[in-house]
């Protein structure tokens, strides 16, 4: 059988990321052309790729207006563009692997739903910890029946300070204006996966929380716009941009140091960080998204669940409780494990296979490639449905915002 051939529309990390399957299983994926505004990625996808000098556009728009000549097309652009692209990839007959979030736009979300409901063609959302064998696992045990009825989960998201700091304080998600919430940006896929392991429907939703500490007030004294012009106080900062885009604090292939440059020397980072927004001070940024934000969800039938994100950590890691009416699960998908309490018995340790979990997102994110490949080679699936049980989430997530932002009145998600 012939590889799906597959387009990549954003060069950034995630396309890049994505591609790099084709490396692993060319049998079964190959890229045949790219599309990025820079040219420095462009050649990066083109050399690494072998891809034909008429495979490799400027624009997702340029690529997208001539004539079909792929399968797929994996949609790695900026959020607002994402629904513009997926639109005009289905008109001219593309499968589409379409990074979350959708839409940070009700009627957006609506208007791909009913295009994709036109073409038939698949359409995944990249929600990858669904694919992880953590929430696998998770899975398989609360359909077992092993936990009862499930009452309460409650999930946490730890960004990490340095991460948190990269993408939404100084990087392409500070500013909801510009891209999604952080509740959309970060974590429709979080509240996907608990609402697919709750298996009810979402009735409300209520949410709190703000940007406490990245704005100018918390600017320390002797601090600068830029961490490079004068700052006075770098030493102490955890922020300071020497130190968080070092060599020796990221290694070689961090996100955070191909975001910055491509030039990865300590000259390459210094003179990069010397006119990036990756420079900044993280107190004199044009940030808005939330820092810290928890949101309760109330399923149909009355169960509950507590979710929050927050980026004061050290590590970037998910954790998570279920608590049913015969036993409850706890684990963290970074550790490969999970406890397993059935109520009056002794608790059992489920160790999952470590190679499996060895990619992003514990394992989900190459999962999710070759779920994507086999939708397009006609092993089930059908794109509305999954087009529109993972936009769920988006719509969850558009109610945990408007409920925060009105001091965490519940929003019914019927309205």
């Amino acid at each position: 059988m012939e590889p799906v051939s597959v387009a990549v529309l954003g060069c950034g990390n995630r396309g890049q990321y994505y591609a790099s399957y084709s490396k692993l299983h060319p049998e079964q994926l190959r890229i045949a052309g790219c599309a990025d505004s820079s040219e420095i990625k462009r050649k990066k996808m083109s050399g690494e790729y072998t891809l034909p000098e008429n495979a490799v556009f400027i624009s997702a728009e340029e690529l997208l207006s001539q004539p079909r000549f792929a399968d797929a097309v994996f949609i790695c652009t900026q959020d607002r563009e994402h629904v513009e692209h997926a639109v005009a990839a289905l008109e001219k007959g593309y499968h589409l692997l379409l990074e979350k979030p959708v839409s940070p736009s009700v009627s957006e979300c609506k208007r791909l739903t009913e295009v994709a409901r036109r073409y038939k063609k698949e359409v995944v959302v990249c929600h990858v910890l669904r694919y992880a064998p953590f929430y696998q696992t998770l899975k398989q045990l609360i359909d077992s029946g092993e936990l009862g009825e499930i009452v309460h989960i409650n999930s946490s998201e730890h960004i990490g300070y340095w991460h948190f700091s990269h993408s939404f304080v100084r990087g392409n998600w500070r500013n909801s204006n510009e891209s999604s919430p952080l509740i959309l940006a970060k974590c429709c896929h979080d509240i996907d996966t608990l609402l697919w392991l709750a298996g009810k429907p979402c009735r409300t939703v209520s949410s709190q929380g703000g940007l406490y500490w990245f704005n100018e007030k918390n600017a320390p004294d002797g601090s600068a716009k830029r961490c490079l012009d004068g700052c006075k106080v770098k030493d102490s900062c955890v922020y300071d941009v020497e130190k968080l885009y070092s060599i020796g604090f990221c290694g070689e292939g961090s996100f955070l140091l191909s975001a910055l440059t491509q030039d990865i020397t300590e000259k390459g980072i210094k003179d990069a960080l010397a006119v990036s927004p990756y420079g900044r001070c993280v107190y004199y940024c044009d940030n808005n998204v939330a820092d810290h934000q928890q949101v309760t969800i109330e399923t149909e039938g009355g169960a509950t669940i507590g979710f929050s994100v927050c980026a004061f950590s050290q590590e970037c890691y998910r954790s998570i409780h279920i608590m049913g009416t015969k036993g409850e699960a706890v684990g963290s998908v970074n550790k490969n494990k999970l406890e397993l309490i059935r109520y009056g018995r002794e608790p059992e340790t489920i160790c999952l296979d470590a190679e499996e979990s060895g990619s992003g997102h514990g394992g989900g994110d190459m999962l999710m490639i070759k779920h994507f490949i086999d939708l397009v080679r006609g092993k089930g699936g059908g794109s509305p449905a999954l087009l529109e049980q993972s936009l769920t989430s988006h719509y969850v997530a558009f109610a945990a915002e408007e409920s925060r932002q009105k001091g965490g009145i519940p929003i019914r998600l019927s309205d």
